[in-house]
């Protein structure tokens, strides 16, 4: 019996991520291509942990994340954006940042549909859209500055665009979005039926000197 499986996704291999990190770790070198933090857990989270898990807080949460700690997101949503979610209907908690990317894409990307990514780009995005049948329009950040054409980005826009995906501060430039660059995307999909998946994992790391 022949016990080899067919990839859906044959021209995906080893993530460059992964690659780097590898060679970091043989040759010592300082890993840039993975955001491992550089600092132990706080014990204050580690003896909540502790003290959740021994009043019994150890099993399955409900399908959209525990109810206290969506809660605790939709205050946080509220104070820092001034905009009211919904607790049962508007927040899903994820097993982190990629799968939330994943089931993202999942749920708004059908055959033929088609989806705008800025590269370079988290190397999830391309593969995610093409597992669920939709096709990757890319768009080159421009240099030195990995600035956006917006313009060039407006004549991509078509019947069969479903979602626009951008990544602020973008991985792996670094590049961080201004306001013009908010306000020409929300023109563009103003008047249409395009979704936007704004990926924003590194919003609160600060380099302050």
């Amino acid at each position: 019996m022949n016990s080899t499986f067919q990839s859906k996704l044959p021209r995906v291999g080893t993530t460059i991520f992964s690659k780097m990190s590898a060679l970091a770790q043989q040759y010592g070198a300082l890993n840039l291509a993975q955001g491992f933090p550089d600092y132990d857990t706080d014990p204050h989270l580690i003896n909540l942990v502790k003290d959740y898990m021994n009043d019994g807080f150890n099993q399955y949460a409900l399908m959209p994340g525990a109810l206290p700690l969506r809660e605790k997101i939709a205050l946080k949503v509220m104070n820092t954006h001034q905009i009211e979610v919904d607790v049962q209907d508007e927040i899903t908690v994820t097993a982190g940042g990629t799968q939330a990317i994943f089931t993202a894409i999942a749920t708004v990307v059908h055959k033929d549909d088609e989806v705008i990514i800025f590269e370079p780009a988290y190397d999830c995005y391309a593969p995610t859209v093409e597992l669920f049948g939709g096709k990757v329009i890319p768009v080159v950040l421009l240099a030195p500055d990995f600035t956006i054409d917006w313009d060039y980005v407006k004549s991509l826009v078509n019947a069969r665009t479903k979602l626009i995906i951008i990544n602020n501060p973008n991985n792996p430039t670094g590049r961080q979005l201004e306001l013009d660059d908010i306000e020409a995307l929300a023109q563009i999909v103003a008047s249409s039926q395009v979704f936007v998946l704004s990926d924003e994992v590194y919003e609160y790391l600060v380099y302050d000197g």
